[in-house]
């Protein structure tokens, strides 16, 4: 099994730095290419420099963040894609735990793992939490999309994300109409139609969180509307077993308006605020999915540093 970390890049070069870096250095031996969306830093001379070690890609023109994936996807010869965004960073042992995993269970077509939040200086803010038993975790294909539509399974930004090559290229890659606004979530809910998921509960993947994220810029209605659609997609992609076990359609948007809205008071956005929660704050069974949710990230996240001090102990 061989295995390619993609990064996408553009005018980012110190943060570019990390990222290969932390590809190069991996445990196991992997290709990285770096898609270039069309820099006008030092981008291409610093990667050229690298010499063979380092695929590079460059867009003749600036086309966006899913463009420049399914450019570096096209380039990569691996059986199985690491995806990396210039920002984030992988721990030296990602690809090894990610391809012992998958050995295990070669009907799989995506893999997530733990990714830790950390500021601009590289110190940790939190973790996202851990997902079912042990250290490695196994969905069936039938059970993914009801899990990714009550939260329980969460397969988290591209950081955290690996998956088939072949399965990638059968979806048609990243939607450009979507662009760095759940572009990805959007590609992990097709990707989920091929095969098995696994989730590994080891923190393998770093992500920064600061103000020049791509996703910054997109308001929060934007954002509560593209969820809306995601929600939507997963929905009509459930299997029939688990049909009579989910809420309705029309209740479960109303959880993402519950959530979205509050997401928005939290920052002070209060006209936001009052402009989404409208109709959703009269759906007591929405009301609901939002407090199960919020108990389950805390029950998740308290689980999370009882096994972190586990480990310490032991």
């Amino acid at each position: 099994m061989k295995f390619s970390v993609v990064i996408t890049t553009y005018n980012r070069l110190q943060l570019l730095k990390r990222a290969i870096d932390s590809a190069l250095k991996q445990t196991v031996k992997c290709e990285v290419v770096v898609a270039d969306d069309c820099s006008s830093d030092e981008t291409e001379a610093y990667v050229k420099s690298l010499g063979q070690g380092v695929v590079y890609h460059r867009n003749q023109v600036n086309q966006g963040h899913a463009a420049t994936v399914n450019a570096g996807v096209a380039k990569a010869s691996g059986d199985w894609i690491k995806f990396l965004d210039d920002d984030d960073y992988l721990a030296s042992n990602c690809i090894e735990e990610m391809a012992r995993a998958i050995a295990f269970h070669p009907k799989a077509v995506i893999c997530s793992c733990v990714a830790a939040q950390v500021d601009s200086n590289e110190v940790e803010i939190s973790r996202t939490p851990q997902l079912g038993p042990g250290l490695a975790f196994y969905i069936a294909q039938a059970d993914i999309h009801y899990g990714m539509l009550l939260e329980l399974v969460p397969f988290g930004t591209p950081v955290q994300v690996a998956c088939d090559r072949q399965a990638f290229l059968e979806t048609g890659g990243w939607d450009s109409q979507l662009d760095a606004n759940c572009d990805d979530i959007d590609s992990w809910i097709s990707i989920a139609q091929f095969g098995d998921a696994i989730f590994i509960n080891q923190c393998l993947a770093y992500r920064t969180i600061w103000t020049g994220a791509y996703n910054q810029k997109f308001s929060f209605s934007q954002r509560l509307d593209t969820n809306i659609c995601m929600k939507e997609k997963i929905y009509a992609l459930v299997n029939h077993k688990h049909l009579s076990q989910i809420p309705s359609l029309q209740t479960t948007r109303s959880y993402v308006k519950l959530h979205w809205s509050l997401v928005a008071l939290k920052h002070g956005k209060l006209k936001s605020f009052l402009l989404m929660i409208y109709p959703a704050v009269f759906s007591p069974i929405a009301w609901w999915l939002l407090l199960r949710a919020l108990v389950l990230r805390r029950v998740n996240r308290c689980n999370a540093q009882i096994n972190k001090f586990v480990l310490i102990e032991s």
